[in-house]
């Protein structure tokens, strides 16, 4: 590896899902110090597990995007073990595909709590110690839904469009801070979140990609020809994350295979 991200240090949320991870492990392995958190700690430590297998440094850490409080100690555990956060990747999100009519307000609740509100927590807690680092990087996750959001639920579309106007948001007040903000929406990625069933995005035969039929749609609708593996999402945060985009932000960067075309 090149060290692009060599001395810096990263948080990353939902760091024990499929895309989370990948970006875990290639930033570690980059040079940068990794703090993978996530409401599931066993899947967190299993990816910390990883990345110390093969010589990186890395930290797992319990958190609810959703509580203040716990994004407070997040940071103060990531400074006192490797020194102001200089990356945010903000990952974590939920789903329920059902129709407008069928969502219920528990469902938009829980969309909107962890994608959104999460991600606004995340920023008011980093960017403080961005400051003292001298800078950083947001990085945002965004989705298909946030270009063509389309029928289907509710709470995820309005999550996914929310992220376009909280990312520029981002972007125009922490720029004198040399603070960016970047979003990246994937396309069609084959990873658990629409394949298997979780509490916070249950799948079932009409919705999972193991569904034959609908693998086939999703990849068909994709000009390059093939679904997205999370590996081909991390090369583009660890691009976003590099002084290679030092001149990018409140910018969208689009991976999908030609989805959105």
């Amino acid at each position: 590896m090149t060290g692009r991200l060599e001395g810096k240090v990263s948080i990353i949320t939902g760091g024990g899902g499929a895309m989370p991870g990948a970006q875990a492990v290639l930033f570690a392995s980059e040079g940068s110090s990794v703090c993978v958190t996530d409401v599931n700690i066993e899947n967190a430590n299993a990816v910390v597990e990883r990345i110390k297998a093969n010589g990186g440094k890395a930290l797992s850490h319990q958190l609810d995007v959703r509580d203040q409080d716990e994004w407070d100690t997040l940071v103060q555990v990531a400074e006192k073990e490797f020194g102001p956060v200089d990356i945010l990747c903000n990952n974590a999100g939920a789903n329920f595909r059902v129709s407008f009519e069928e969502q219920s307000l528990e469902m938009w609740n829980q969309i909107i709590e962890i994608g959104l509100t999460g991600t606004f927590l995340g920023i008011k807690a980093v960017v403080p110690s961005m400051r003292k680092a001298g800078g950083g990087v947001i990085l945002n996750m965004g989705s298909l839904a946030s270009i063509r959001p389309g029928g289907g639920s509710p709470g995820y579309a309005a999550w996914k469009m929310g992220m376009i106007g909280l990312n520029r948001s981002a972007a125009g007040s922490f720029a004198k801070d040399n603070i960016r903000s970047v979003l990246i929406s994937p396309g069609h990625v084959d990873t658990p979140f629409i394949r298997g069933n979780n509490p916070h995005s249950p799948n079932d035969w009409k919705t999972s990609i193991d569904n034959p039929e609908n693998y086939n749609k999703r990849k068909g609708s994709t000009p390059l020809g093939r679904l997205q593996v999370p590996e081909d999402l991390a090369q583009a945060f660890l691009f976003a994350a590099s002084s290679e985009a030092s001149m990018i932000t409140g910018s969208m960067i689009t991976v999908d295979g030609g989805a959105a075309l």
